[in-house]
């Protein structure tokens, strides 16, 4: 994936940890089975509002899912073997064809598009209804979100306020006094 231009400066010269470990990555990150009263609790907890959920949340432009994280919206919703009403019915086919029930390898890619492009292509597929994860379709109960999903349609607000978001979301417990080091390089730990 590659950017034709930076979006946001990054800070250098901060401290990072010593030691990284996956169970505190995965209990910072939004469940893609959340409503969006707990993503607006969740996101709050680390001083973020509604608008960076939105915002943050089109990273979804990229990548890829497993089948695992929203085939219950296809097959059993609500428990009784049916789909998610807020899914689009062609796009629920679609993904039927890519994942059965219990598939736990599968990815399907965020956004169905030709290329691995940064771009504000999911809020388009989100209003259509095309949002692959029950989070993503959250975003669409709430008044104030679902205005800011028409708006970031706009390649131009996404990009501006996506870089806001970045930086807020880079400024969430910082590491002070002696906690940590300042890396010589990035990717080790000195």
């Amino acid at each position: 994936l590659q950017f034709n231009y930076s979006l946001w400066e990054v800070l250098t010269g901060r401290r990072d940890g010593i030691v990284s470990l996956a169970s505190e990555a995965l209990a910072n990150i939004p469940s893609p089975f959340f409503n969006f009263t707990t993503l607006k609790q969740r996101f709050a907890i680390k001083g973020l509002d509604v608008k960076d959920l939105v915002v943050l949340s089109g990273a979804h432009t990229i990548g890829v899912g497993h089948c695992n994280l929203f085939s219950n919206r296809l097959y059993n919703f609500t428990g009784k073997g049916d789909e998610d009403p807020s899914l689009d019915p062609a796009y629920a086919a679609y993904l039927k064809t890519k994942c059965s029930p219990n598939d736990t390898t599968t990815t399907v890619e965020m956004v169905p598009k030709i290329t691995e492009t940064f771009d504000s292509a999911y809020y388009p597929n989100l209003k259509e209804h095309k949002g692959l994860f029950q989070s993503d379709a959250a975003l669409l109960t709430d008044r104030h979100a679902k205005l800011l999903v028409r708006q970031l349609v706009n390649e131009n607000s996404f990009f501006s306020d996506f870089a806001e978001s970045m930086v807020r979301m880079g400024n969430i417990t910082l590491l002070t006094g002696t906690s940590g080091e300042i890396r010589k390089i990035c990717s080790k730990i000195n």
